[in-house]
């Protein structure tokens, strides 16, 4: 694993694959949290506890941009039976499932116990409220609060507000 400056990993963290994640500075993974895919982590963000991230074997990849956030208890995922047209299963070769990389960009947050479906592209600035699915291929637009099983937008997000702190830090 790669990872730059005042990375903190929890005690219990599992990272199955380290060699496929890489990590900038200022970030925080917290205990109980599971990794078993590809991830690209941005500078000064934050894993809560118990967040999971899986899917793809490798070839599919997580990307959360600067400045974000997954609550405690988030899950991920980059691959997924498809639930309607295909066989449950994960021990028979060969059933098609739902795949596609999850990218979180820049100013994001996503709330406690919420769920992302594969091939999502959260733009930057999205907050997504606790307990909300995001399914496959949802279209966001950014700087925007959704919530709800399945999610839809709520309002926008006052981007001035939001990115003050980093100014006036100079940090953007």
């Amino acid at each position: 694993m790669k990872h730059g400056k005042n990375f903190v990993l929890g005690e219990y963290v599992v990272i199955k694959k380290p060699d496929l994640v890489t990590v900038g500075d200022n970030v925080r993974i917290s205990d109980f949290c599971r990794i078993s895919s590809a991830c690209e982590i941005g500078s000064d963000c934050e894993i809560a506890a118990g967040a999971y991230i899986a899917g793809g074997d490798g070839k599919l990849t997580f990307k959360m941009g600067s400045y974000s956030s997954l609550a405690a208890g988030v899950k991920i995922w980059l691959s997924s039976n498809d639930y309607v047209n295909e066989l449950v299963t994960h021990s028979v070769p060969d059933v098609p499932e739902i795949t596609g990389g999850v990218t979180l960009g820049k100013y994001t947050g996503v709330g406690t116990n919420s769920v992302i479906m594969p091939d999502n592209d959260i733009p930057e600035g999205v907050s997504i409220g606790a307990l909300s699915f995001v399914p496959p291929r949802y279209k966001f637009e950014p700087w925007t609060v959704y919530a709800g099983r399945p999610i839809r937008p709520l309002k926008k997000r006052n981007k001035e507000k939001v990115l003050e702190p980093l100014r006036k830090l100079g940090l953007i």
